[in-house]
């Protein structure tokens, strides 16, 4: 019932506005995506565009979370990331891609950037996360010489939950819209971001709007299949 409001509202701002050039109506849209659907190219560009975000993502919650718990574990460490990820909150996204556009070319463009905007979130909650673990039980872990898995099973893992199920979600959304928006300024070839720029050259907004369905689509099953995954492994 929610979905069918929402295109009720669709429809009826295409119907004010009335230009199919600004926004088109729904079964436009689901026209536009039957026939990229049929086509090798629409597959080929969804599946380029899903390897380098993907890349991107899985590089940095790796090392997100590698270097948070060498943080937690030295102090100095933390201290000399602190800078870097400043940095990488600060500095926008289009300041990335243009100047990795420049050192690297448009391939690895998607990849780098979806690393830049997941790898500081990742990293500073799952920094806050061990930080946040019950000081009393790691003394006792550490009086009774717990092993290292005893003590992150059952005193690190659950002061983690919330903080990464929620970086994780985040950092998902993220990097598709990042990822998404660097191919469209650097191009590569099959790419969602290089079938955006074309539709902006011809005003194809039927087009635009069943890539964006499709951004949207691709980017949901990505999510609950990672999700999914973690909460297997969660648990």
């Amino acid at each position: 019932m929610i979905l069918l409001f929402w295109l009720g509202v669709w429809q009826i701002t295409a119907v004010c506005v009335d230009n199919f050039l600004l926004v088109v109506t729904p079964l436009q849209a689901l026209r536009a995506l039957t026939v990229l659907a049929g086509q090798v190219e629409f597959w080929r560009s969804a599946l380029g565009s899903l390897w380098r975000i993907a890349a991107g993502f899985l590089l940095g919650a790796f090392l997100g979370l590698l270097l948070a718990a060498v943080s937690y574990r030295y102090r100095l460490a933390e201290e000399i990331l602190r800078p870097f990820m400043v940095f990488c909150k600060a500095v926008p996204v289009a300041v990335f891609a243009v100047l990795l556009l420049i050192w690297w070319g448009a391939s690895p463009l998607a990849v780098a950037v979806c690393f830049f905007v997941v790898f500081p979130n990742i990293y500073l909650n799952t920094l806050e996360g061990l930080k946040s673990a019950d000081a009393e039980l790691i003394e006792m872990a550490e009086v009774f010489r717990l092993p290292f898995a005893t003590r992150f099973f059952y005193i690190y893992r659950p002061a983690l939950k919330p903080f990464l199920l929620s970086a994780f979600q985040l950092s998902l959304g993220m990097s598709w819209k990042s990822g998404v928006a660097a191919e469209v300024i650097g191009i590569p070839k099959a790419s969602i971001g290089e079938q955006l720029y074309y539709t902006k050259l011809y005003l194809d907004t039927s087009g635009l709007f069943a890539w964006t369905f499709s951004i949207i689509l691709i980017s949901a099953v990505f999510e609950f299949v990672f999700l999914t995954l973690l909460k297997k492994v969660r648990h």
